[in-house]
């Protein structure tokens, strides 16, 4: 939609950051929220510093970016991870998670939607994980993306009738500037969660991206509540 506007969510790096490249591509005017900026801000790119795990300062910049665009496109992408086994989860780490992960998406829409009921017309798109059916060391970060998908379906049913679409996409191990630095390329560890994947590769953040532009797509009007995972076939089962 040439000209319309998209709020991308942790967008100046890894998925987020091929999420904004993509819908720029598509022609829409992206605003990105994310703390820190991107290391080039691209044609047509807006960016606002907000610290998304703060309820008061999310609220704050929606409220005032809402004033001044119709935001029709919703793209919640960031998130962030504390690995732990059960016993060793603080209560920090929960709000940490709880606050960007679930809260922050919520926040969000609450804002968007007054333009998009206005309109008749929006697009949410939500970013799960596949952890999210089941992953060792991820009891809070499964469980708030495993929340994720239930606000998604609550979400869909609640903005049907308005012409409004909500849908979750949901990676698998995707190759971003983080993982591939905390999994080298050729390490034991590394090699052993590529060849878990059914397809024997990693996902690429421009994978995940395309995903989005379909959701976010004005012709996918009659998919609505769905969660998609672009995982290499993880979701699936295993191979062997």
């Amino acid at each position: 939609m040439k000209g319309a506007t998209a709020l991308v969510t942790g967008g100046s790096r890894g998925i987020g950051r091929a999420v904004v490249q993509r819908l720029l591509d598509e022609g829409y005017e992206v605003l990105n929220f994310s703390r820190t900026a991107p290391k080039t801000l691209l044609p047509g790119e807006i960016f606002e510093s907000v610290d998304l795990g703060n309820p008061t300062r999310t609220r704050e910049a929606i409220g005032d970016w809402a004033a001044k665009k119709d935001i029709l496109n919703l793209v919640n992408n960031a998130g962030m991870i504390h690995v732990g086994k059960i016993e060793d989860i603080t209560l920090e780490q929960i709000d940490d998670m709880v606050n960007l992960n679930m809260v922050a998406p919520l926040l969000l829409t609450q804002g968007v939607l007054p333009a998009m009921r206005a309109n008749r017309y929006g697009r949410i798109v939500n970013i799960g994980s596949r952890a999210a059916l089941g992953k060792s060391g991820r009891t809070i970060y499964g469980g708030t993306k495993a929340g994720l998908v239930g606000m998604t379906r609550t979400w869909a049913l609640e903005t049907a009738s308005q012409g409004i679409t909500v849908n979750l996409v949901a990676p698998g191990p995707i190759e971003t500037e983080l993982f591939t630095a905390s999994n080298p390329p050729e390490s034991p560890q590394t090699i052993k969660i590529r060849e878990s994947i059914p397809v024997q590769r990693f996902g690429t953040p421009e994978e995940i991206a395309h995903a989005v532009a379909m959701f976010v797509d004005k012709r996918a009007g009659f998919m609505t509540g769905q969660v998609l995972y672009v995982c290499g076939g993880m979701s699936v089962g295993l191979t062997g």
